[in-house]
C-alpha cells in the first residue's frame, strides 16, 4: 500500500466523475481540471491526463468516439475525441471508485494526524 493516493489514481477519479456528468473531451477536461485545482497549487500534468484517459480505456471502464467539435463539417475540420462508459464501464468505475475512497479516507487520516500531531 502506498504512503499516499497515487496521482494517476487521483486523476482517474475525477475522469470518471466528468464522464458521469458528461463533460466533453480531454483537452476539455485538462482545463477544467487546472481551474479546480489552481487555488491548491497544483496542475496536473497534460500526460497524466492522457494516460490516465488511456488506461480507463484499456481497463473497459471507457471507450473513445471521435467527432467533429463543431456542429458544421463544412466549416469546422477539428476532430475531438470523446469518452463514454462501456456497457459495464459504469459498474467498473463505481468499484474504482470505491477503492480509491478508501484510499483518501486513509490518506485524510494521515494528514490529520500529522497536522495534529506537528502543529
Amino acid at each position: 500500500m502506498a504512503f499516499m493516493i497515487a496521482q494517476r489514481a487521483y486523476i482517474k477519479l475525477y475522469l470518471i466523475t466528468m464522464v458521469e456528468e458528461r463533460k466533453g473531451y480531454g483537452y476539455q477536461m485538462l482545463e477544467e481540471l487546472k481551474e479546480e485545482f489552481k487555488p491548491f497549487g497544483y496542475i496536473p500534468p497534460q500526460s497524466e491526463i492522457y494516460r490516465a484517459l488511456h488506461e480507463l480505456v484499456q481497463e473497459g471502464v471507457l471507450y473513445r468516439t471521435k467527432q467533429l467539435k463543431g456542429n458544421d463539417p463544412a466549416v469546422d475540420f477539428q476532430e475531438i475525441v470523446l469518452y463514454y462508459f462501456t456497457d459495464d464501464g459504469y459498474e467498473k468505475a463505481e468499484l474504482y471508485k470505491k477503492q480509491v475512497k478508501a484510499d483518501l479516507d486513509r490518506c485524510i487520516g494521515m494528514l490529520n494526524k500529522a497536522v495534529a500531531d506537528n502543529y
